[in-house]
């Protein structure tokens, strides 16, 4: 394989692999939630939703980024691609590649991004269901 192609696949497996873990911490920290004292759950909840606000923007600019890099997929599709293959146009095909690589890797980080909305959703859920039960009066499990 080129050098591009090997870089692109190593950034992507990196990207892909702290998904994993993010998605192992979620999942980790879902189990232990119920053995958790509500205190610390809402120091966890304010935690995940520090990190959030201080990521807000990166963040949203990277889902504005997604859209546009979509509507240049779009259009290159309807392009004509085969012929640029035929005539051999490699700075369309190359400039297509960048494209792509790049909605990849803007997918790959949202991926990331989504797993600690998740995650601070997740938080605030238990958190919220921690409230009703003492509340009502409900002890914990």
């Amino acid at each position: 394989m080129s050098t591009a192609i090997d870089n692109f696949t190593q950034k992507l497996h990196d990207n892909l692999e702290a998904i994993e873990d993010r998605a192992k911490s979620l999942k980790k920290s879902i189990q232990s939630a119920p053995k958790k004292t509500q205190a610390e759950i809402q120091a966890k909840l304010d935690e995940a939703k520090t990190n959030l606000d201080a990521n807000k923007h990166k963040f949203d600019e990277y889902r504005a980024k997604l859209k546009t890099q979509f509507e240049t997929k779009e259009s290159e599709v309807k392009s004509n691609v085969e012929e640029w293959k035929a005539s051999r146009e490699v700075k369309k095909l190359e400039h297509r590649a960048d494209h792509a690589e790049g909605y990849a890797d803007t997918a790959t980080f949202l991926a990331m991004v989504t797993m600690e909305e998740a995650e601070e959703a997740t938080l605030a859920a238990i958190a919220a269901r921690l409230d009703a039960e003492t509340a009502a009066g409900t002890p914990k499990k």
